[in-house]
């Protein structure tokens, strides 16, 4: 638009340059900025109800992290007290888990913040808030989160893709339950790839035993991978607070060895036991402990109290103590498997207990 005007002859177009130029010259400048990609819904709270919430940052500087807040009558730091803060990616999104409330909040702060436990009104930019974004329940991101009812639990379906095993897509009708109660987890075909299934417990039950009475599994083929196990998306543990008992042949033919217990990372020799899960009903358990975790797989659904022992083994190495992590149950595909996976595959769970 400046060149006709510039063109023009004389003292007056000499001036209408110069001030082109000007006002070319002197961008406007924003600040770093928090957007929400995920918010969980609108509810009143409590104690025993966690979701996802997920955002994304532009302009952070390194070192710096998110707080999340969320509001029950007051606003209180997530996920927990005395883990407040939210890792920043290398792709400027962050993720972590959060108890529900009726709105939610996100902070961009300087190392070495300190952020509120509780606070009826939120802390403002300036000594060492850089950045403060706002969303109501249940208004950015998935705009539903579904969920299911199995063994007296309320289970978050997930429907966002995932890097476990490679990239696979996640569909909600993957996971449900029949008419006795058990839940169905399917490995299932939607336009040109497949798609898998997880469902997460809404709540964090910390130290415990956890059973899962699961039907034959032989039937797997050997790009599926069945795994129960726990998960924190707490940035201050690098592990996740991750320990597995996982089905799979991991891309083998052989039926041998097609299961392992393991304590996060798997590639430490001593944090994975292996070992061969036969095709039958069977209950896979852990007892987590202060500094241990006792895993078990057993014939039979665990009624009678006398069921032959499949497998067991104890940790006592890497073992964390509980945070805000939910056991969670997925049906998923080993991309990298020799073969690919051919046909649609199915778990059935019987039933999940926790005992304190």
């Amino acid at each position: 638009m400046t060149l006709g005007w510039a063109c023009l002859p004389g003292v007056v177009g000499f001036f209408i340059l110069v001030l082109v130029e000007i006002g070319c010259s002197r961008p406007s400048v924003r600040g770093p900025t928090i957007e929400f990609t995920r918010v969980p819904p609108a509810a009143e709270g409590g104690p025993d109800r966690i979701d996802i919430i997920q955002g994304r940052v532009t302009g952070a500087r390194p070192g710096q992290q998110i707080v999340v807040y969320a509001k029950t009558g007051t606003w209180w730091v997530q996920p927990l007290v005395n883990e407040p803060f939210t890792t920043i990616h290398s792709d400027a999104t962050w993720t972590n888990s959060t108890h529900v409330g009726t709105d939610y909040a996100a902070l961009l702060v300087e190392p070495g913040y300190r952020p509120p436990a509780n606070a009826g009104v939120l802390p403002v930019t300036g000594g060492g808030v850089i950045a403060v974004a706002i969303a109501k329940g249940g208004t950015s991101g998935p705009s539903v989160t579904q969920t299911l009812a199995f063994s007296g639990y309320e289970w978050r379906i997930r429907n966002a893709p995932s890097s476990r095993g490679g990239q696979n897509e996640y569909d909600a009708s993957n996971a449900s339950t029949d008419s006795q109660g058990a839940l169905h987890l399917r490995i299932a075909k939607r336009l040109n790839d497949w798609t898998c299934a997880e469902v997460t417990l809404t709540r964090s039950l910390g130290y415990g035993t956890y059973s899962f009475v699961v039907r034959d599994i032989s039937q797997l083929e050997p790009a599926a991978v069945f795994t129960m196990f726990t998960w924190d998306y707490a940035g201050t543990e690098p592990r996740h607070r991750e320990m597995d008992i996982e089905a799979s042949r991991w891309g083998e033919n052989s039926a041998d060895r097609n299961a392992q217990f393991v304590v996060q990372p798997f590639y430490v020799p001593e944090n994975a036991f292996r070992f061969t899960m036969p095709g039958r009903v069977l209950t896979n358990s852990f007892r987590w402990e202060p500094g241990s975790i006792s895993f078990k797989t057993v014939r039979g659904s665990g009624k009678g109290g006398k069921e032959p022992v499949v497998a067991e083994h104890v940790f006592t190495s890497g073992v964390p103590a509980p945070g805000s992590e939910s056991v969670r149950m997925n049906l998923y595909i080993f991309r990298n498997a020799r073969q690919a996976l051919q046909h649609e595959n199915e778990v059935v769970i019987e039933k999940f207990e926790y005992l304190p």
